[in-house]
């Protein structure tokens, strides 16, 4: 009986053998398979190597799954994708469903100071008809509820978009693609289209994306925290061959079959628990929650105190005239708005609407970056970008263009460039080196070479290695013949510590080799002899390696980086001193990546922003130094170093060090953690920011004030350890975080003095007008709408601002990033005292400064007093909102233009005088128009029209243009 008649006997007599319930049902025979999503996920989850036997192995698993482990799913023979997907499920998990609007506007309806309002206004309405009849009765209690449904209605749909904008956010988040194996073609695959009984590649740094079963795998080691909470990585082998999803590969690499996809995972059961973007509060809405806390309190107390003196009052002139004790509908009626106007006091007096300002203005950024290619994991990054001071930048991808090509190359006692290798190489005496050279680049590789129909082929791997490849297929190397004419025994994959990738094969004469392929200075040393012109090995003596070192050292200082290609034979491939160094140098190659020819100018902002760049690289330091000096990095007085010589400076001279250091070469991700550690201390204080790739920079990133993980080369590992993920790999997109940054810090400062200059303005001339008149200047309608205008209208305003290019404009802000500065109190101070003397002017001498007489001399002032209001409010943002202006006081003029517009107005009445007096309603349009600069230095004209409508009771329709 054949392999494939063991194993189907074997399918049968395991699924005869246990429970009638647990066989497949008709519908998953028919399909082609023979075993069902709840069979094979409990064997998983719960490592069950007897089941796994009972299969004969993961072998036998894909022949009930019908999927060849060499070839993969057969999209052709097998059964469709969409078949499987629906027998054994998808690769998504359920989530909950997206809340629609309606949600967020009973929310807003659930504020307290909103009830009452409602409540007082449903009361005025009914009072209101019952005295003046219809329909005079519904004017101050339908406006009321009109104005609430507004702010309501606008709370709600900004809550809404911003909650849209943070699903949006997640979907990007959760975007991730992994290698697969399908028709016998290596492809890439995104995670939701993984289905179970596919053959998927892992690397060090992947995140397994479903639970499977290893088919073969190299030195794999997986973190399993996230599930089980063990710190120690499990080392996964064909003896505990079960992969779980959302582990990480920490080391090794390896091929694994997928058993259970979605909801049928082990993470699946775990993911109602699982956080989303956007939920937790960031640094400075906690501080801004703070601030509307204590004005609460205040407002709170001014509220109280309102009310009670204006009742205080009306008791008093009913004691008077000795009518304490007889009451009407009138005198429940001015209780009522007293109690209206106490709690709209306290709604203009808390700025509730800061925090919800600052998640708008952080949410219109994110969605600014996305379009700039930075993804915001954390909304709390862009804050803190606003205070960045120092960045610790990789080389390769972020600073050059991570396309690599082998440019220049030593052999045979040889330097020559890339174009003249093959005709170099394919005489005669050079067929053994040229022979030894392509079994070193092609079995010596985690990439892999696919052939495609149309005869082109496509290489699947890291920047370094597919130049590597590219350069092998352009000698004429043959990938598939050569990968199968040798075993691999063994694979240790690269590593940021040693420098170095290693295999061991069994060759097919026998015995075994081991290729060595790494840093070229560092394999160097480990190197006792060389291959010579006719390919043979001889001594490498202390000429020929001075004579290496210096090729490399050239190679170094033209900006290329250099790799040495090694072997080492074996008569027995179990030899324990397979990596014990005593290597045959091969070649030395030197592989160029360009820079990024942005770069250079994007460097010099950051400096002129105050911002300290350095470059933290794991290449030689002649090459670092070489690109660090391209890009502006490395200056004259500057200083380049090796990560071993900086760990052996003391403290002492770390710190004479640190102001001039701009350089660390042949560092390790525990040597940048470090580095990003000591500028973060109170000694330094700085504020980091730190970009990665791989899976060991993850805790560099961690310990980073922003963690910038790279989209393109950067591992899932690194990318789930950061805060921003820069999906086009880019320096110049940490300058835009770092603007974007800026920009939201000055707007929540702006933000915060518009909001508590309003609050406190209201505040404090609503109570000392009731104190001293007996009755409140501006009416529950009023405010409400001055509310409205201030949490909603100021803010969109702000959020619709775009960053100046002149970065350098904006000052780091700092680590501890105080809101109110000197100048923010300076400006709400002075705006304040001069709103109030305006306003109380007006409020005391308004009728005999603007000559108003008759009964509805009452209601024209009142009119004035809000249009004053109001335009106190506007005249401050057309200011010009250049930074270098940004926290100045309020220009006199606009002062002065806000006297001309009250004289034009006394102006107006006093012309219309006759008109007025005697009649219950009539409208005055009163049109000023100012002129100021623009952030362009153009004379802009500013026209303010205001319709002042007058109504005996006291009422204001007005209309701002």
């Amino acid at each position: 009986m054949g392999m494939e008649g063991k194993i189907s006997d074997s399918c049968s007599r395991f699924t005869s053998s246990i429970s009638v319930y647990t066989r497949p049902p008709e519908e998953v025979s028919q399909a082609g398979f023979e075993i069902d999503a709840d069979m094979l996920s409990p064997m998983v989850t719960s490592r069950n190597h007897d089941h796994l036997k009972a299969f004969l192995g993961v072998e036998g698993i894909a022949r009930c799954l019908d999927v060849s482990l060499d070839m993969g799913i057969s999209t052709v023979k097998g059964p469709p994708l969409p078949v499987r997907q629906k027998i054994f499920g998808s690769n998504v998990y359920d989530e909950k469903p997206r809340k629609s609007l309606w949600v967020f506007t009973w929310d807003a309806l659930h504020d307290i100071t909103l009830i009452i309002l409602l409540v007082c206004a449903a009361i005025s309405l009914v009072l209101g008809i019952a005295i003046e009849g219809w329909p005079e009765g519904i004017y101050d209690g339908l406006g009321v509820i009109l104005c609430i449904l507004s702010v309501v209605s606008v709370m709600a749909i900004s809550d809404y978009k911003q909650y849209l904008q943070f699903q949006d956010l997640d979907e990007q988040k959760k975007k991730t693609f992994i290698h697969v194996t399908r028709d016998g073609n290596r492809q890439r695959c995104s995670i939701y289209d993984l289905v179970v009984g596919d053959v998927v590649h892992l690397m060090t740094g992947d995140i397994v994306p479903a639970d499977g079963i290893l088919i073969k795998g190299y030195n794999l080691l997986v973190d399993e925290s996230s599930l089980t909470g063990e710190s120690e990585p499990l080392n996964v082998s064909l003896t505990d061959p079960f992969l779980f999803s959302g582990t990480k590969v920490q080391d090794g690499s390896g091929k694994m079959l997928v058993a259970s996809v979605g909801m049928k995972t082990y993470l699946g059961s775990l993911m109602e628990t699982m956080s989303q973007i956007g939920e937790n509060e960031t640094p400075l809405q906690v501080k801004l929650n703070g601030i509307a806390a204590i004005m609460g309190k205040i407002a709170l107390a001014f509220s109280l105190l309102t009310f009670l003196v204006l009742t205080a009052r009306c008791m008093a002139g009913k004691a008077l005239h000795n009518e304490i004790l007889e009451w009407s509908t009138a005198d429940a009626l001015n209780l009522l708005n007293y109690v209206a106007i106490a709690v709209t006091v306290l709604v203009v007096g808390v700025p509730e609407g800061m925090p919800l300002a600052v998640t708008l203005i952080l949410a219109f950024a994110a969605r600014k970056l996305m379009n700039e290619r930075a993804l915001l994991k954390q909304l709390s990054s862009c804050e803190t970008m606003a205070s960045v001071s120092s960045i610790c930048t990789d080389k390769t991808g972020t600073l050059t263009t991570n396309r690599m090509v082998v440019d220049r190359l030593l052999i045979c006692d040889e330097v020559m460039l890339n174009k003249d290798a093959a005709d170099f190489l394919k005489y005669a005496k050079h067929k053994r080196a040229l022979e030894i050279l392509l079994h070193a680049i092609f079995l010596n590789s985690g990439s892999e070479v696919v052939h495609g129909n149309d005869g082109t082929n496509t290489i699947f791997g890291s920047p370094t290695e597919s130049a590597l490849l590219d350069f092998a297929l352009h000698l004429g190397g043959h990938y598939d013949a050569i990968c199968q004419r040798f075993e691999i025994l063994e694979v240790w994959p690269f590593n940021s510590s040693t420098k170095r990738r290693s295999v061991l094969v069994a060759c097919p004469e026998g015995g075994g080799r081991v290729f060595c392929t790494g840093a070229a200075e560092i394999i160097l040393r480990e190197c006792t002899k060389i291959v010579c012109n006719n390919g043979d090995s001889v001594d490498l003596s202390v000429e020929r390696r001075k004579k290496v070192l210096d090729i490399i050292n050239g190679f170094c200082c033209g900006a290329l980086r250099t790799l040495c290609l090694t072997f080492k034979d074996f008569e027995d491939s179990s030899d324990c001193r397979v990596l014990d160094g005593d290597y045959t140098l091969i070649a030395v190659v030197g592989i160029s990546d360009p820079v990024r020819p942005e770069v250079k100018s994007a460097v010099q902002t950051c400096l002129a922003a105050g911002i300290t760049v350095r470059m933290v690289t794991g290449d030689n330091i002649n090459t670092a130094k070489a690109i660090a000096k391209e890009c502006g990095i490395l200056t004259d007085d500057g200083i380049a170093i090796e990560a071993r010589d900086l760990r052996a400076i003391r403290l002492g001279g770390f710190k004479d060090l640190m102001s001039k250091l701009q350089v660390v070469a042949r560092s390790s991700p525990t040597d940048k953690c470090t580095l990003v550690t000591m500028l973060k201390s109170d000694e330094y204080g700085e504020v980091v920011a730190a970009t990665g790739d791989g899976t060991n920079d993850a805790s560099a990133l961690h310990t980073a004030d922003v963690g910038l993980a790279m989209g393109i080369a950067g591992t899932e590992v690194a990318r789930e350890s950061a805060d921003v993920v820069l999906m086009d790999d880019n320096f110049t997109t940490i300058v835009n975080l770092i603007k974007w940054g800026r920009l939201v810090y000055q707007n929540v400062q702006l933000l915060v003095q518009f909001q508590l200059t309003i609050s406190i303005v209201a505040l404090v001339f609503n109570f000392v007008s009731a104190c001293i008149s007996g009755s409140a200047p501006l009416t529950v309608v009023q405010l409400l709408w001055v509310n409205m205008i201030s949490d909603i209208l100021g803010v969109l305003a702000l959020i619709t601002k775009l960053p100046c290019d002149k970065v350098e404009y904006r000052a780091s802000v700092g680590r501890n990033m105080e809101i109110f500065t000197n100048a923010i109190w300076r400006n709400i101070i002075g705006q304040s005292i001069y709103q109030l003397a305006i306003l109380f002017v007006l409020k005391f001498c308004g009728r005999r400064f603007l000559k108003l007489s008759g009964e509805d001399a009452g209601s024209v002032l009142h009119t004035v007093i809000f249009n004053t209001f109001v335009l106190c409010q506007d005249l401050p943002q057309a200011k010009p909102a250049k930074p270098a202006l940004v926290g100045r006081p309020l220009p006199p003029a606009y002062c002065l233009a806000l006297f001309r517009t009250l004289l034009r107005i006394r102006i107006s009445m006093d012309k219309r005088k006759e008109g007025v007096v005697g009649r219950r309603k009539s409208s005055i349009k009163v049109t000023t128009t100012y002129r100021f600069q623009n952030d362009y230095a153009e004379e802009v004209p500013l026209r303010i029209v205001s319709t002042l409508m007058l109504e005996r009771s006291g009422g204001i329709h007005a209309e701002e243009g």
